[in-house]
């Protein structure tokens, strides 16, 4: 473990002395990003402790029911790299070279260019928050389960200590390296991630106690028979609600943030394949682990008091501690990706689309990049506050997080990368319907239970409404010519 955060210093200390000269390098890691980091990057950035955490735990609760939450993000990330990778890629640098995203909504709608900055980074620092609390929760829950041994202590609970080692060493080497330190981080976290969810499933099915793929099979059907079902109980408003996790793509800032910064358009079909390799291997390895997990723990009388952490209590159990240190690194991997990510993409929110926008406007380089490195660590400290809670769930604020990002950001984006008539008006109308429909669902509690009957995820009404609000509000405004075509067509 002390390796593997010296090797994460490590990066940040590389890419500080490489990348971090100007605005452009340190938020971007100035457009230079190769295919295969690029791809990873994006990967590990979007998984997060969910991959190693939260799908698990739905996977071991519910059975093969759960699964349709993966299949649908790899179909949404699927259809990301398709239609929003290249032509994002290609317009953020034609629109005045944007280094963020409300930045390039600006620039695509200069009528509407400061409310566009303001609501859209509001959306961003809010949502932000809530999505990296997420992340110190997985952290503090390896602590917590894992640690408490070595992290007692008079002034703070083990849970306490690991949030705040999580969030110590992921604003050290992100504040220190910026972009590229994220992205260099982020690509060696996803080979990490990927070998644990290869390793674990193999080892809990095939080694001591596993019994095999017959006798896994056995000990869950006499567990209960419709476990490995794929549509038990699942109804036609609880598969919709599942599948409709992809959505979420295309509106996700951290995510859509490296396609930005390929070095070209040209990389975005390797890329994509790179990607959506390890994505499939990545989310069938965390479907394996619940379900197996789940035999496993039948099979040998094994108590999980939380079924989060199913991972890390089958890494305690079944390997030599040097592989069980391999592992946990791999769940600090896809926690601390993320949360490197998001804090990036919120301080640079802060610092173009506030600090540059309004206190300082001809701020030299070296103040944007110090001011980009305090919002990093004010943003983290929010997160922090958020997540202190021990009893939060993963999945709950992962899925809140990414519903609202997803109806505020994901018709905005789709709409303005490939629709001409798109108006300033609209745009302003569908980040704000998007987002507000997202959190009047959650407050009504119809996401827990509508109208009677099983609840209905928040991102369906909200990308719905957000879309419509775009499509009929733009008819209905003046076309300004603020579509710039490319030179020659």
């Amino acid at each position: 473990m002390g390796l593997y955060f010296a090797l994460m210093l490590g990066i940040g200390f590389y890419a500080y002395r490489n990348s971090t000269s100007s605005s452009e390098e340190y938020t971007l890691g100035g457009r230079k990003l190769l295919p295969s980091v690029a791809a990873l990057s994006a990967g590990a950035s979007d998984m997060s402790g969910w991959l190693l955490l939260g799908l698990p735990g739905a996977l071991y609760v519910s059975g093969l029911v759960s699964a349709w939450i993966g299949i649908g993000l790899t179909l949404g990330a699927l259809v990301n790299w398709i239609v929003v990778a290249p032509r994002l890629r290609e317009q953020t640098e034609r629109y005045n070279n944007s280094l963020t995203i409300p930045q390039f909504l600006s620039n695509r709608f200069p009528s509407r260019a400061l409310a566009l900055r303001i609501v859209s980074a509001l959306i961003v620092v809010v949502f932000f928050s809530v999505y990296t609390a997420s992340g110190l929760v997985a952290g503090g829950k390896l602590a917590q389960s894992a640690f408490s041994a070595v992290l007692q202590s008079d002034f703070m609970s083990d849970y306490a200590m690991g949030v705040s080692l999580t969030l110590g060493v992921v604003l050290a080497y992100t504040v220190i390296g910026g972009f590229l330190a994220v992205s260099l981080t982020e690509f060696v976290q996803g080979v990490i991630m990927m070998l644990a969810l290869i390793i674990m499933p193999v080892v809990v099915l095939f080694g001591p106690g596993g019994g095999g793929i017959s006798g896994a099979s056995e000990t869950l059907a006499a567990a209960g028979p419709d476990y490995l079902s794929w549509f038990s109980g699942l109804t036609a408003v609880g598969f919709v609600s599942a599948i409709a996790w992809g959505l979420g793509y295309f509106g996700q800032p951290h995510i859509i943030v490296r396609f930005m910064a390929l070095r070209s358009v040209k990389d975005v079909p390797r890329a994509r394949n790179i990607g959506m390799s390890w994505m499939a291997i990545s989310v069938i390895g965390s479907i394996s682990l619940g379900i197996f997990g789940r035999a496993y723990a039948v099979r040998n009388g094994l108590e999980v008091a939380d079924p989060e952490t199913i991972f890390i209590v089958l890494a305690d159990l079944l390997f030599h501690p040097l592989v069980t240190g391999f592992l946990f690194a791999a769940l600090l991997a896809a926690v601390m990706s993320t949360i490197s990510s998001q804090l990036l993409v919120a301080s640079s929110s802060l610092t173009e689309d506030f600090y540059r926008l309004f206190l300082r406007k001809d701020a030299s380089e070296k103040e944007t990049v110090l001011v980009g490195r305090i919002s990093v660590l004010l943003v983290g400290l929010v997160a922090a506050y958020l997540a202190w809670d021990p009893d939060s769930k993963v999945l709950d604020l992962v899925s809140n997080a990414w519903a609202g990002f997803g109806a505020a950001f994901g018709p905005l984006i789709v709409l303005a990368l490939t629709w001409p008539r798109m108006t300033g008006t609209g745009a302003v109308a569908g980040l704000v319907v998007g987002a507000a429909t997202v959190i009047g669902w959650i407050l009504l509690g119809w996401n827990a239970s509508f109208m009677g009957g099983p609840g209905v995820y928040e991102i369906i009404p909200g990308f719905a409404a957000a879309w419509a609000a775009i499509y009929f509000v733009s008819l209905m405004t003046r076309d300004q010519d603020e579509h710039r075509p490319l030179p020659g067509t």
